[in-house]
């Protein structure tokens, strides 16, 4: 049995607890909703549960699509045991697919605005400036990666975007945009870390485009977790995991 040992670290939504083994974590979904870097916040009954369930099948899927992730296993309803990173990038690789949220509001589109390609971004990883917007030149030059590293991010971001696409399409839902995060085991194993939920995503109903992600919060649209528990019915069904 794993054993949570001491507090690591608080962030907006989860925790993270040492365990009794050195080379693993246990991170704690928590129920707070975060917008607009931390201005609106509240607590959302379930969030963290949905969040967790949602993510863990997600992840068992991608590592059956042979991606290298953080994650190890579900240990409860807000608990998941995963690998500790020795080193978390602090970049933040962002992918749209449709036109919405920021870029949207940035380059005066339309909110679902078809792309004719992926858009990919990276943003500097940093709440007390708000995450930037940088690019791969920035990102060397502040010592955060290498141009080979970036390249095999890239890569990878790719693959976890067309693969994220097609197991999103099978449940009738449209990958809009979706946020992935990096970090490096003790071994030097690039592995995806954080989560990936209606938190880090924007995710429509392929027919009726009906926002079932943060946008909702965001957006003060109500029936947050209804949105949430959609996603994990769906996905439950499809029995991804």
């Amino acid at each position: 049995m794993e054993i949570q040992g001491e507090l690591l670290y608080t962030g907006k939504t989860k925790q993270v607890f040492t365990t009794d083994n050195p080379e693993q974590i246990i991170i704690h979904y928590k129920d707070d909703a975060l917008a607009y870097n931390g201005i609106k916040r509240a607590q959302i009954a379930n969030k963290g549960v949905l969040n967790n369930k949602i993510s863990s099948l997600i992840y068992n899927k991608l590592e059956e699509e042979g991606f290298n992730t953080h994650f190890i296993k579900r240990l409860s309803d807000r608990d998941q045991l995963c690998k500790r990173k020795k080193h978390l990038i602090q970049l933040e690789f962002i992918v749209r697919n449709i036109a919405a949220g920021s870029m949207a509001k940035r380059l005066g589109l339309k909110t679902g605005t078809q792309l004719s390609t992926p858009v990919y971004e990276i943003t500097y990883k940093s709440d007390e400036l708000s995450d930037p917007l940088i690019n791969e030149h920035h990102a060397v030059a502040l010592g955060l990666s290498t141009y080979d590293e970036l390249a095999e991010i890239h890569d990878i971001v790719r693959r976890l975007n067309e693969t994220l696409k097609r197991i999103f399409a099978e449940i009738g839902i449209t990958l809009v945009d979706v946020k992935f995060e990096f970090g490096r085991t003790a071994d030097g194993t690039l592995v995806l870390a954080d989560e990936i939920s209606p938190d880090t995503t924007r995710l429509w109903d392929t027919k009726t485009l009906e926002s079932l992600d943060r946008d909702r919060f965001r957006k003060d649209l109500g029936k947050i977790s209804e949105a949430y528990e959609e996603i994990l019915n769906r996905l439950s069904e499809k029995a991804i995991g």
